[in-house]
């Protein structure tokens, strides 16, 4: 699967899931996953961002209440129209495979588990540290490697507890088989998503940053407490392995 295919089925999720996820449906972001990315933040304020793969602007404009100028790119056109309502952050339509920015122009660059959803992830790491100023950080979310793999199962007891996930065929690339999915918060009469999933193994992940000259500097797997899944039962499947990972590297 190219770009282009990529980006296409994307946009034919834009409008559904900014529906979706305005409607508070998205669980594992607004319970888990925003919420632990925002722990290990450094300080923004006064900073000029880049935000990659924004969808309908939810993260972004977190970013920007904390003090931070926001630029955002995606390159789904129905998401950058959403996003835009927001308009004191700079949206454009394009792909983080070749960024329309100079050269040092941003202090950090963030991007919500959005570079796991496209090709050569590789070249997209080379073009932040292009745009990231001496000094600026990268601070990404995606799914986990390790346990995001090509088979994956998860076990349930009878009280419908999570208890085991199965994973297997970790060392498959795969780039660009299309899944269907629906948010786990959403009516089971929800229209599926169909969303284009590569895999690549945690050590490709690390030396792709590696390669691109930047330096890993936080590395967080976050997970529900006992507290959380009580208060949202969808999340406590996160207890049994990790369902994401987060990396924070710098432009040394």
């Amino acid at each position: 699967m190219d770009n282009s295919q990529a980006a296409a089925l994307w946009e034919s999720n834009a409008q559904a899931w900014t529906t979706l996820a305005r409607a508070g449906l998205d669980v594992y972001r607004d319970a888990l996953n925003t919420p632990a990315f925002f722990e290990i933040l450094p300080d923004i304020h006064n900073q000029t961002g880049l935000d990659i793969g924004c969808g309908e602007g939810h993260n972004t404009r977190l970013l920007e209440s904390r003090g931070a100028r926001m630029f955002a790119i995606d390159v789904s056109p129905t998401f950058i129209r959403h996003a835009s309502q927001h308009q004191s952050i700079h949206h454009s339509i394009a792909t983080a495979h070749q960024l329309p920015f100079s050269s040092n122009t941003f202090d950090f660059a963030t991007s919500f588990m959005c570079l796991r959803d496209f090709p050569d992830p590789h070249q997209a790491i080379c073009e932040i540290h292009r745009i990231l100023r001496p000094g600026g950080f990268l601070q990404f979310s995606i799914t986990h490697p390790c346990f995001t793999t090509p088979h994956r199962r998860l076990l349930r007891d009878t009280n419908r507890k999570a208890y085991v996930l199965e994973v297997g065929c970790y060392f498959d690339n795969i780039d660009g088989r299309v899944e269907s999915w629906i948010f786990s918060g959403a009516p089971s009469s929800q229209l599926q998503f169909q969303t284009p999933s590569f895999h690549r193994t945690l050590s490709q992940w690390l030396n792709s940053l590696i390669k691109a000259g930047l330096t890993i500097e936080h590395l967080a797997e976050p997970h529900a407490t006992d507290e959380m899944a009580a208060q949202t039962p969808h999340i406590q499947d996160t207890q049994v392995a990790g369902y994401f990972l987060h990396i924070r590297c710098r432009n040394i």
